[in-house]
């Protein structure tokens, strides 16, 4: 576990950070999560982050039968199953969740692919629950990248929300999903609502994400927690399991999760290879200390104004 220096006021807080494969099964994955929960719980964590679409499963690299113009039936069956597979956000899984956060007196932020009550599109959702408040809110991805945009929904500025765990004096906690994290204005609106736990689920394991997790941390001067998916081919079962004769131990999602601190430093991570978990503790103090020379919403912000173009 990583310490940074002391401070003498700033609240001092235990998070943890989980790499974990989704087995595509609810209550498996539940299992699973628990595990990880209590895990943290041991190291004092009272904020854990799961990656993105940890419930419901990241069905990386399936086409779901579709062409320009075109749709299969073999690929409505697919999307059926995957539908079958999601949650309802609130509903009797995130009810199971917020009572394992009372019991463990952890907060935590969890990726979904939630089911939407009114109709039948699926949205990839980020869920917030309390440890004393149970279920406080959601985030839903307002921009589904590529091709999940053939089995996501878009998400609205209604769901751009921040809060502050009941036990966790002075933290505001946010959740920018995957490439999201590419959005200037969105997190430029996170960092206006004094973030300083910028949560990022996400299933993006390319080499590059860990420079842009670190760049983010140092431009928001807020602390980052990144934690993404770490799948191999047999973590896909049944309709998922692709039969194009890769080997089972073969990674589709090679993981990459990690801690940063707002001066851009990482102080856990990024992990590879494995599911785990990484634990850190956090002055809230450097955030204010950091922005004494870098503050994009206050003093370092300049607007242009009466711009001539020509």
């Amino acid at each position: 576990m990583s310490t940074p220096p002391s401070s003498s006021k700033s609240p001092t807080l235990t998070v943890a950070v989980a790499q974990i494969a989704s087995t595509f099964s609810i209550e498996t994955t539940l299992e699973k999560i628990f595990l990880f929960i209590d895990e943290s719980a041991k190291d004092s964590a009272q904020l854990i982050v799961f990656p993105e679409a940890t419930i419901g499963g990241y069905p990386k690299h399936h086409t779901f039968g579709t062409a320009v113009g075109e749709r299969t039936q073999e690929g409505r069956i697919l999307f059926e199953e995957y539908s079958n597979g999601a949650i309802y956000v609130p509903g009797p899984e995130i009810d199971k969740l917020a009572k394992k956060s009372r019991a463990a007196k952890v907060f935590i932020v969890l990726g979904v692919i939630e089911k939407s009550k009114e109709s039948g599109t699926l949205f990839c959702t980020a869920v917030y629950i309390d440890p004393e408040k149970g279920f406080v809110g959601k985030h839903r991805k307002v921009m589904p990248t590529g091709s999940e945009r053939l089995i996501w929904g878009q998400g609205d500025g209604s769901t751009l929300a921040v809060y502050e765990p009941s036990n966790m004096p002075g933290a505001v906690v946010s959740a920018t999903i995957c490439w999201e994290n590419y959005m200037p204005l969105l997190r430029y609106h996170y960092y206006s609502k004094k973030v300083n736990i910028y949560c990022a689920p996400t299933v993006d394991s390319r080499d590059t994400w860990p420079f842009t997790m670190r760049h983010i941390a140092f431009e928001g001067r807020t602390f980052v927690l990144s934690a993404c998916q770490f799948t191999r081919r047999n973590d896909y079962p049944g309709l998922w399991k692709r039969d194009d004769k890769e080997e089972d131990e073969e990674e589709v999602i090679k993981g990459g999760s990690m801690i940063v601190d707002p001066m851009g430093e990482v102080l856990g991570g990024p992990v590879r290879g494995r599911e785990g978990l990484i634990c850190a503790k956090l002055d809230l103090g450097e955030c204010t200390r950091g922005k004494f020379d870098l503050d994009v919403v206050g003093h370092y912000a300049r607007f242009i104004r009466n711009v001539r173009t020509h």
